[in-house]
């Protein structure tokens, strides 16, 4: 009863320090791409520029991790007993 009890105080404290670092922080986090890369980029005289094909326009870019998941699982599908073999002895 007493680890029962002590689990869910430790999770609701987490929860709850969670919660307030979301809604009491005032400044907006940078990725590495604004905070690393755009730096180096710009001190070498490279500005940034519009990417070839932008994702950000609607679900383009979950689109294009369904079409990954779907040819990773086939091919991983496909060569199963290549990247998993049967154990020596066992049979199937």
């Amino acid at each position: 009863m007493k680890r029962i009890f002590l689990v869910g105080a430790v999770g609701v404290s987490l929860i709850l320090l969670l919660w307030s670092g979301t809604v009491f922080c005032e400044s907006k986090w940078v990725g590495v791409d604004e905070a690393v890369v755009e730096k180096f980029a710009m001190e070498a005289n490279r500005p940034p520029r519009a990417p070839w094909i932008d994702t950000d326009q609607g679900d383009l870019l979950l689109f294009v991790f369904l079409l990954a998941g779907v040819v990773g699982g086939f091919v991983g599908g496909y060569y199963f007993r290549e990247l998993f073999p049967p154990k020596i002895g066992k049979e199937i």
